[in-house]
């Protein structure tokens, strides 16, 4: 498992607006990765509503968002405009970056495999991970107070 200290794996990902996305392009900022199990469900709206919500917090931490999951970027198109999410979403679908960041249920809910575990990470602006929240249960939430105090203490 990645933990504070680490190198965060780069990545290249397709957003819901279908433009790539590299990891390693967003140095000037703190990036504050979320993955989350699938679009439309219960508990990953809830927590996306409250980034959402919040998100005049995080730009003033000088931070940005990137909710990750293994759903489409058409799918992933509509539920941020169902939800007025103002981040991107970024599609692993082929569960490339799960796997580097060792966020993948080997089994979850109805026998699916290979869906990604709600997780955070902060990563500073020199790529580093600051911050790693992996949660076996699906049902929880990230400490969000505990990333924003790491993001309070990198400016």
């Amino acid at each position: 498992m990645l933990k504070p200290g680490d190198k965060a794996p780069d990545f290249a990902l397709r957003a819901s607006d279908k433009s790539l996305v590299k990891l390693s392009e967003h140095r000037d900022k703190n990036v504050v990765l979320l993955f989350f199990p699938f679009a439309f469900s219960g508990v990953c709206t809830k927590e996306l509503a409250m980034v959402r919500d919040s998100l005049a917090s995080y730009e003033s931490l000088d931070a940005l968002i990137f909710g990750i999951s293994v759903d489409s970027p058409y799918a992933l198109a509509r539920w941020k405009e169902m939800e007025g999410y103002s981040f991107p979403l970024l599609s692993d679908f082929n569960k490339t970056v799960s796997r580097k960041y060792d966020t993948l249920y080997k089994q979850f809910a109805l026998n699916l495999k290979g869906v990604s575990k709600r997780s955070a990470f902060v990563v500073d602006k020199e790529g580093n991970i600051q911050y790693a929240e992996v949660l076996e249960n699906a049902g929880e939430i990230p400490n969000f107070d505990a990333i924003k105090e790491v993001l309070k203490a990198l400016n």
